[in-house]
């Protein structure tokens, strides 16, 4: 019975933890940086713990989830061009998804420039969906709303 017992306790602490998801191994910071005039640049950071990955915004095969930003429309901005990544993006066979995917390790910085249709204070709201892996497994994929203050 304790054998039992244990084992159940076990196989709930696993279950536990997979379920808090990539959420709980990614933090995220948000910034605008003005870049010209009524020009600014979205700077979303994650900065990934432990040994996971971050897959990055093409993953390089179907399986993995890539990371994904989702703006709310404003008609105060208008979004200019695709997110750019910032930092060491890495490309490594993993035979999990059967070919050559693409991720970040520790840190990453995702970059979507924006343009103000007039000088007024406002905020960018969105979302980001993301998955991380490491060695032994991967984390459910999770997503976090965020929202940015722009201009002023």
């Amino acid at each position: 019975m304790r054998t039992i017992l244990l084992a159940c306790s076990m196989l709930l602490s696993i279950f536990s933890y997979a379920q808090m998801g990539s959420a709980k191994q990614v933090s995220w910071t948000y910034a605008s940086k003005k870049i010209a005039d009524k020009s600014y640049e979205l700077q979303i950071t994650a900065n990934i713990s432990g040994n996971y990955h971050l897959y990055a915004t093409k993953a390089g095969v179907e399986g993995p989830i890539p990371t994904s930003f989702v703006f709310s429309p404003n008609p105060l901005l208008t979004l200019e061009g695709a997110i750019a990544e910032r930092g060491k993006r890495i490309t490594k066979r993993e035979e999990a998804w059967d070919g050559n995917v693409n991720f970040f390790e520790k840190t990453v910085t995702f970059v979507q420039r924006v343009k103000t249709k007039s000088n007024a204070k406002t905020n960018i709201n969105g979302k980001v969906e993301f998955m991380v892996c490491n060695d032994d497994m991967c984390l459910p994929p999770s997503e976090v709303i965020f929202k940015i203050p722009i201009g002023g």
